[in-house]
């Protein structure tokens, strides 16, 4: 038989791992081809770049985290060093709106001096508009420094029930005097009165005989009626009404109707604000309401 001879095998390069085994001694040689080898480090070499790609990821979320848990700490606390800020800004200038409306009042009710525009008109209101106000403006002040008829003491010198005893609307609490939680802005704010819940259009008595020192438009309030109370230091305040009855100047007496609720100014329902003031300054007004009710009592409208 004649022998040819046989193609050249192609030259494979191989890692020979020799293994023995250690109690029958066999050796086995086990061949690794170099791409393989070449294989293994790449995806090894892959591996450890996205890791180190993961752990910088993972650090970098970290950085990020505690960045905005402490501007997240400083904003609350600069939130609630505003909050304490606006309470005293608040009852500041609350006080300050007091002594303003009781030094008016007494110079206006023995004639010393006529009361100052409210500010309430812009320069772009029609002239026609501003005309109206002055005449309105005009004829409050007219009624505001009215005397008695001896002509050395206000006319609600004389009245006898001058301390707020009934409550001014049929209604229930709704939101109580002092810190509270605010509806607009969720912080915490001074409440100087209560608000007493009741239907849109209610009317609205006074609590206590006294005269009228203020009817109208006052911001946020919306349309507030404010009585004082004469000898007593007191005034009784009752905002956010729909309309009012009354004017500056008059006298009205416990239980006579000098508005009906609404909605008016800075307020998320229909409700009566009702504030009293010592002084200028505001009290708790639940004293005053917890002793009566609006049993009995008869509500008399205004002319």
């Amino acid at each position: 038989m004649s022998s040819t001879n046989s193609p050249k095998r192609s030259r494979k390069h191989y890692l020979i791992v020799v293994v023995a085994h250690s109690v029958h001694g066999r050796i086995r040689r086990i061949h690794i081809p170099h791409y393989a080898i070449h294989i293994v480090l790449s995806f090894a070499l892959f591996g450890a770049i996205v890791g180190l790609g993961l752990a910088g990821s993972y650090a970098r979320m970290l950085w990020k985290a505690t960045a905005y848990n402490e501007l997240r700490d400083e904003k609350e606390a600069l939130q609630r060093h505003n909050a304490e800020l606006q309470k005293t800004v608040d009852e500041r200038n609350s006080q300050i709106a007091s002594l303003g409306e009781l030094a008016n009042e007494v110079s206006i009710a023995f004639g010393i001096k006529r009361p100052e525009a409210s500010g309430t008109s812009t320069p772009t209101e029609p002239s026609a508009k501003r005309g109206y106000e002055d005449f309105v403006s005009q004829y409050d002040f007219l009624q505001q420094v009215r005397l008695s008829p001896t002509g050395s003491k206000p006319l609600w010198y004389w009245l006898e029930n001058t301390t707020p005893s009934v409550w001014p609307i049929r209604g229930r609490l709704s939101s109580s005097f002092g810190t509270r939680r605010d509806p607009f802005s969720g912080e915490g704010a001074f409440h100087p009165g209560v608000d007493i819940r009741s239907r849109y259009g209610s009317p609205v008595v006074a609590a206590a005989d006294g005269m009228v020192t203020e009817s109208g438009w006052a911001g946020q309030y919306g349309k507030r009626v404010v009585l004082s109370h004469g000898r007593n230091s007191l005034s009784t305040h009752y905002a956010h009404l729909s309309e009012f009855f009354v004017r500056a100047g008059e006298i009205v007496r416990r239980g006579q109707v000098i508005g009906r609720t609404g909605a008016t100014g800075r307020t998320t329902s229909p409700h009566l604000h009702y504030e009293v003031r010592f002084k200028g300054t505001p009290v708790n007004p639940y004293r005053y309401l917890q002793k009566n009710n609006l049993r009995g009592t008869s509500f008399q409208f205004a002319d």
